[in-house]
């Protein structure tokens, strides 16, 4: 069984490149693998492996300068979620691309998991999901706002289009852990909305501690490790990846005829040219080429997902 962590934390590093190299070593000599990301801004990541080896990583991501407070959680996989360890250098830990926004500044109100419902069903309040669409297709909560983005960095335009539509309604947002909300609430505040709510822990932490019975949560819960979904209690869903697009499919849904494994599935299948499907085809066959000498391709990697949580 491995320790599967989320975490983030937005603080200022003066020089993130600096703590690169120790973290990196420090996550391979306790068989630590997954992704930080490292930022001005501060740190993200979801990093897997034995108990022991996630506690020495988070006492040393502490230890960093503004870090003691940083918010994290635990959950569990049978199998190892993640193949490596990347330590990368971003411009931001997660790209909004909005240069004026600033979590350290000020952000919406936390709502704790257990007085989410009662404030999404109240009739003043537009619950909205700050994912990306790939992630609500498989599940999102009762009533909720679709925005129907690709990509994070398009909330801000989405919002510019359709604020009219929540010029009365006070705005209660969320996403898969916190982060986003931490970036986009810290956004409505700026442009003018007076009061803005986000789901303290995200997804991850509802699912956790609000009973199914209770829940206002439908579907499984798209996260960025080996396990692709999770669900209430936080166990392991039934989805996989499709390896072309790096969207969650159904098991069955392999079996269309649409799906070509590492090719296309139903869902990118129209997305790609007869000459990209041939690059994909290719690859697959360098992959299991090397998977026989018993080596690992340099593509080979089910984990290499953008990190927006």
């Amino acid at each position: 069984m491995f320790t599967v962590c989320a975490l983030y934390h937005f603080t200022r590093f003066a020089d993130p490149k600096a703590l690169q190299a120790p973290l990196q070593a420090l996550c391979r000599a306790n068989h630590v693998t997954g992704t930080l990301l490292l930022a001005a801004e501060g740190i993200n990541g979801t990093i897997a492996g034995p108990r022991e080896g996630i506690d020495a990583v988070l006492a040393h991501i502490r230890a960093l300068p503004g870090c003691a407070n940083i918010d994290w959680k635990l959950s569990t996989a049978v199998e190892r979620p993640f193949a490596r360890m990347k330590v990368r250098l971003k411009k931001e830990i997660v790209t909004m691309g909005q240069p004026d926004v600033d979590p350290k500044a000020r952000v919406g109100h936390y709502v704790e998991p257990s007085a989410w419902n009662d404030l999404i069903r109240s009739p003043d309040v537009a619950v909205i999901d700050t994912r990306n669409a790939y992630e609500i297709a498989i599940g999102t909560f009762d009533g909720a706002e679709d925005p129907e983005t690709a990509s994070f960095r398009e909330f801000p335009a989405w919002w510019e289009k359709n604020k009219d539509r929540f010029h009365n309604k006070r705005i209660a947002m969320f996403c898969t852990g916190g982060i986003r909300c931490e970036k986009s609430t810290n956004y409505l505040l700026g442009q003018g909305v007076d009061e803005v709510y986000h789901l303290k822990g995200g997804i991850l932490k509802y699912l956790e501690e609000v009973p199914q019975d209770d829940s206002t949560w439908q579907g499984e819960c798209f996260v960025f490790d080996g396990r692709v979904s999770v669900g209430h209690g936080l166990k392991e869903g039934p989805h996989v990846l499709c390896h072309a697009c790096r969207r969650p499919i159904l098991p069955e849904e392999r079996a269309r005829p649409e799906y070509e494994h590492g090719v296309s599935c139903h869902l990118c299948v129209d997305e790609t040219t007869d000459a990209d499907k041939g690059r994909f085809r290719e690859r697959q066959k360098q992959i299991a080429l090397a998977q026989a000498r018993g080596e690992r391709h340099l593509h080979a990697d089910e984990d290499d997902h953008p990190l927006e949580r």
